[in-house]
């Protein structure tokens, strides 16, 4: 099994592909982590902004923009319409356990707990109570 030199010595043409495809999952999964990120930004932006459900519709339609790229792909790597529509089930199921169960658990978990409003026993005074002290 002799091997020639031109075969050693012929260097391989994967680098700028390699490289181009590590930028591309790279920005991608950048894009995959900016909605759930924004998701959790509510409790540093304000209440005003980015809580409540028009806060949350927001960021849910965002996210859906940033998948785009995603789901065209699936589009065409799996050459039927069925593979963006899961992935947006998958997003949406996603989305809605962190923003309706995970959400409102960390956001109680930093208010301080309610102290029960218990009524104070009243004396109350005769009339004329003060009169013979």
């Amino acid at each position: 099994m002799a091997t020639s030199a031109l075969e050693l010595a012929a260097p391989t043409r994967r680098g700028p592909r390699t490289w181009w495809a590590t930028v591309r999952a790279g920005f991608g999964a950048a894009l995959g982590l900016v909605p759930h990120v924004l998701h959790h930004v509510g409790l540093i932006a304000g209440t005003a902004l980015l809580t409540g459900a028009l806060g949350n519709g927001v960021l849910y339609l965002v996210g859906l923009l940033l998948s785009i790229p995603l789901l065209r792909r699936l589009r065409s790597r799996f050459g039927t319409g069925w593979a963006p529509v899961l992935g947006v089930v998958a997003f949406t199921a996603l989305f809605a356990l962190s923003a309706f169960v995970v959400g409102p658990r960390i956001g109680a978990a930093d208010s301080p707990a309610p102290t029960p409003t218990t009524p104070s026993p009243s004396v109350t005074t005769p009339a004329g109570h003060d009169g013979h002290h």
